[in-house]
């Protein structure tokens, strides 16, 4: 019998924890759907009613994620935090290893705010590409 190792990159406590919090899109970013998330984000959570759905739409975000992101050392629900409560200062970019921005986001409240944007739609791709790239060093 075969045993698929397991790649759970993101939790379902965290992304029912930020789903109270959906009207916002924070799930919806965190579980790697940006397009949606930014919908959620201006339409309050599509007018709640969208949000009330997630709910139940959770745990099949979560099983997505483990499968499209790369598991590694960088873990994502540390970073999502760092991200979503300490942007503007850079320290989840720090946490990543990329100190040379990180420092740039401090010094200019994350690049004024459209870099933290930027990261909100990007972030579980740059985790998950720094864990390819390792995996590609490491052979």
């Amino acid at each position: 019998m075969v045993q698929l190792a397991s790649n759970d990159t993101h939790s379902k406590a965290v992304g029912y924890l930020l789903w109270i919090f959906g009207f916002t899109g924070a799930h919806r970013f965190y579980y790697g759907k940006p397009v949606t998330g930014t919908i959620w984000f201006f339409t309050f959570g599509l007018f709640l009613i969208g949000w009330l759905i997630d709910l139940f739409l959770i745990p099949s975000m979560d099983r997505q994620a483990d499968l499209r992101y790369q598991s590694g050392p960088t873990n994502y629900t540390v970073a999502w935090v760092l991200l979503t409560f300490l942007g503007v200062f850079g320290i989840h970019r720090m946490y990543m290893g990329k100190w040379l921005t990180g420092l740039l986001y401090l010094l200019t409240g994350g690049l004024f705010l459209i870099g933290v944007l930027y990261d909100f739609w990007t972030l579980n791709d740059q985790i998950s590409m720094k864990h390819s790239r390792r995996d590609i060093f490491s052979r």
